[in-house]
C-alpha cells in the first residue's frame, strides 16, 4: 500500500534528497558541456527564492513575543551569541591553513538555524511555540552579530574581502527576499486564507534547497570535486561542535532550570546552523575561496546526519520526570 508524503516524512528523508541532487549536479556538470552556465545563471534566483520561503516562516512581525518567556529566550541568547561563538573560536587552531576553507567553517557555525530547529523540535517532543517565537530573535542577532565575529576570528581571512561589489550582491540575495517575506507577511495576517497559503510555502525549503545544491554541484564540479579531500578534516569540527552544542544545552538548562520540553528546544536551537543565509555570503566571495561554499554545503549535510542522532538521543538525553511541568 502507497504511503502518501508528508511535510514530516520529507523533512525527515531531506538528507539523503540533498546527497542525491549533489550526485545528480556532479554528474551533468562532468557531461553535459554548457550545462555549468546554465546553472550558474539559474543559482541566485533559486538561492533568493529559498531564502524568501524560509524567512516567510519566521515570524518576522512578532519579536516582542519571545521576550514573554525571559528565562528560554536568555538561554537561547547566551548559548548562540556567547557561548557557541566561544567554542568556535576555540576551534580555529585545529582548522585547516586554507583561508576559503577556514571561512566557510566560520561562517557556517557562527549563525543558529531558523527553520530546521523547528522540524526537528517536533520531532524530539520539543516546545515548538517556543522555537518559533524565538527565531526572529536568532535572526536579527546573528545578522548584526556576524561581521563583527568574523573581524575578531578571521581578521586576516575577511580583511580586503569586504568590497562594494561581495557586499552588494550578498545584502542584495539576503535583505531583498527578507523584505518581501515581511511585506508578505503583512499581507498574509490580513487575509483569511493567509494561514493555509503560508503551510504551502512551508513545503518548499526542501526542494528548494536540493535545486540549490544541484546548481552548486553542476556549476561548480571541479571545485567540489577539488574539495572532496576537505571533507575528512572538517567534518570532525562540525561533528565537535555537534557535541559541544548538546553538552552546553544541558548544562544551560540547568542553570536556567529549564523544563525538559525547552530543554530539548534549546539543544536543537545550539546545534543547528543557518547555512541558508550564509551561502549566498559564500557565493559572493572572490576567485580562490569558491571552497568556502563548498564548506557550507558540506556542513548542512554533516548536521542533517547529526540531527538523526539528535532526534534519537534528545529525547533520552532530557528524560521526562513525573516532577517535570510545563511552565
Amino acid at each position: 500500500m502507497k504511503v502518501p508524503l508528508d511535510r514530516s516524512s520529507l523533512e525527515r528523508r531531506q538528507v539523503w534528497v540533498y546527497a542525491a541532487a549533489i550526485v545528480v549536479g556532479l554528474a551533468l556538470g562532468s557531461r553535459a558541456s554548457g550545462a555549468g552556465t546554465v546553472a550558474e545563471a539559474l543559482l541566485w534566483p533559486t538561492l533568493g527564492l529559498l531564502l524568501y520561503a524560509t524567512f516567510l516562516q519566521v515570524p518576522l512581525l512578532d519579536l516582542a513575543t519571545a521576550w514573554r518567556d525571559r528565562r528560554f529566550t536568555a538561554a537561547v541568547v547566551v548559548g548562540n551569541f556567547i557561548v557557541m561563538p566561544l567554542v568556535v573560536w576555540a576551534m580555529v587552531p585545529v582548522l585547516p591553513d586554507d583561508p576559503g576553507v577556514r571561512l566557510g567553517v566560520l561562517l557556517v557555525l557562527l549563525v543558529p538555524c531558523t527553520d530546521w530547529v523547528i522540524s526537528f523540535t517536533q520531532m524530539a517532543g520539543g516546545d515548538v511555540a517556543r522555537a518559533i517565537a524565538v527565531t526572529p530573535v536568532n535572526l536579527v542577532l546573528q545578522l548584526m552579530l556576524l561581521p563583527v565575529y568574523l573581524m575578531v576570528m578571521a581578521r586576516e581571512e575577511v580583511a580586503g574581502l569586504v568590497t562594494v561589489d561581495v557586499a552588494a550582491s550578498a545584502l542584495g540575495v539576503v535583505v531583498l527576499p527578507l523584505i518581501a517575506a515581511v511585506l508578505t507577511e503583512k499581507w498574509l495576517d490580513a487575509r483569511q486564507r493567509g494561514h493555509a497559503i503560508r503551510e504551502r510555502w512551508a513545503w518548499a525549503p526542501v526542494p528548494l534547497l536540493a535545486t540549490v545544491m544541484f546548481l552548486i554541484a553542476t556549476a561548480q564540479v571541479h571545485a567540489v570535486l577539488g574539495a572532496l579531500a576537505v571533507l575528512p578534516l572538517v567534518a570532525p569540527v562540525f561533528v565537535a561542535f555537534l557535541v559541544a552544542a548538546g553538552l552546553t544545552a544541558k548544562a544551560l538548562a540547568m542553570v536556567f532550570t529549564l523544563p525538559v520540553s525547552q530543554a530539548r528546544t534549546l539543544a536543537f536551537g545550539l546545534g543547528t546552523r543557518n547555512s541558508f543565509l550564509v551561502l549566498p555570503i559564500a557565493l559572493s566571495l572572490p576567485q580562490g575561496f569558491d571552497v568556502a561554499a563548498i564548506v557550507v554545503v558540506m556542513q548542512s549535510l554533516v548536521e542533517l546526519l547529526g540531527m538523526i542522532v539528535f532526534v534519537w538521543l534528545v529525547p533520552i538525553a532530557f528524560a521526562r520526570s513525573s516532577n517535570d511541568a510545563p511552565r
